[in-house]
């Protein structure tokens, strides 16, 4: 696999049941069942069919303390039906009595500071004294301890997962509705955390617009840095909505920040079943070189000089040699781009006058054979250099 040309952000490795994020790991996929979690079969149901599906962390919903206390007999059914999976509760209203139930059971537990210690909003405009800001952290800190305690028994992850839409009423007043209040309000859950020793923690920053989202996960890298933190970060759009926007969107916001270094576990948000959240992952990251689930086709997009119907070979390449994961392997339309254009595949089907094609190991030709031959000796050459494996029924 060609190696990216930049380097991720330095983090700490958190883990989260099997998996770690950060570190020198793979950046994790996750994604989110749909299920009410008091619906025990079906919620353990989706979590199989999610981490099938290819996600390696799975988010249920708790929004009470009934829901919470499902999370008990979910977590057993799943290790019971299937196998352990990585759960991550997810946290929202009544601060820490339900983070506190829930890290009985999962494995890394969401909690919203915008929400976590509610407070209903007046549409206050005076600022804050700083009397008032030390009395509500002192509040959120009260909260907070019983849920660092809770995890620290268990040796479990919290994420503090800040969402613009969400940000508490102190914060609008203080910064608007702006990156700077999201990481400020990530900030304050960190310095809480670092100052009663818990570090298992995961940071995210979403909002629907990506260029909120990129600007309040630059500003905490730089903030974190100044501090000396070093904590992974949970990348994602919000809210993304669905259909090919959506993961234009997503992509957008995503695969911009790991380009940058940035990032170490992702999430696709789509209004659509959360199984397809996941291609769309792992196509991110296989297009930046970060994993490789699949076999990357080099195709060009055809043209006058195109020596036969490139949409039809490529889908017979493709259905001859997807299952050859790890490979990359070019289809291109004339001899007078694609060598060069093609460049470090594994193969490479070239089309040449006559109808003829051209077969190509890396740089090399290798034969000149007739364009209805041309899948059954691609076949035949990659089975020659020992590459080839039979797909599985």
């Amino acid at each position: 696999m060609v190696q990216a040309e930049y380097s991720r952000r330095p983090t700490r490795a958190v883990r989260v049941g099997d998996i770690y994020i950060g570190g020198h790991h793979p950046v994790a996929v996750q994604s989110m069942i749909t299920a009410e979690t008091r619906d025990v079969n079906l919620a353990v149901e989706q979590i199989i069919e999610l981490h099938k599906a290819g996600a390696e962390l799975v988010r249920v919903t708790t929004p009470n303390l009934q829901e919470a206390r499902c999370l008990g007999e979910i977590k057993e059914q799943v290790r019971k039906r299937y196998r352990d999976v990585a759960l991550v509760a997810d946290v929202h209203h009544q601060g820490s009595e339900i983070a506190v139930e829930v890290a009985r059971y999962v494995d890394k537990v969401r909690i919203n500071p915008g929400l976590f210690v509610f407070h209903k909003p007046v549409q206050r405009t005076v600022e804050y004294s700083s009397s008032e800001i030390e009395e509500e952290l002192e509040a959120v800190e009260k909260e907070l301890l019983s849920v660092i305690r809770a995890c620290k028994e268990r040796d479990i992850a919290i994420r503090i997962g800040v969402n613009h839409g969400s940000l508490s009423e102190r914060l609008m007043v203080m910064y608007g509705d702006t990156p700077e209040g999201m990481v400020e309000s990530a900030m304050e859950y960190l310095r809480l955390c670092e100052k009663h020793d818990f570090k298992n923690l995961v940071i995210s920053l979403k909002a629907s617009r990506v260029p909120i989202m990129l600007a309040a996960n630059r500003l905490i890298v730089r903030k974190m840095e100044v501090e000396g933190m070093h904590y992974p970060l949970h990348l994602g759009v919000t809210e993304a909505g669905d259909g090919i926007y959506a993961r234009i969107k997503s992509t957008a916001g995503i695969a911009t920040l790991l380009a940058e270094g940035i990032g170490d576990t992702i999430r696709v948000s789509l209004s659509e079943d959360p199984r397809e959240e996941l291609p769309v992952c792992y196509d991110i990251l296989q297009a930046l070189g970060l994993r490789k689930t699949k076999v990357e086709y080099i195709a060009c997009p055809s043209c006058g000089r195109t020596k036969f119907d490139l949409p039809t070979v490529l889908g017979r390449v493709k259905a001859a040699t997807g299952h050859l994961v790890g490979l990359d392997i070019a289809v291109m339309g004339c001899i007078v781009n694609g060598p060069g254009e093609m460049a470090d595949a594994d193969y490479g089907y070239v089309g040449k006058a006559g109808g003829m094609i051209a077969l190509y190991r890396g740089r090399e030709a290798v034969k000149t054979i007739p364009q209805d031959r041309g899948v059954e000796e691609l076949v035949e050459l990659i089975k020659a250099d020992g590459n080839w494996r039979d797909p599985q029924v």
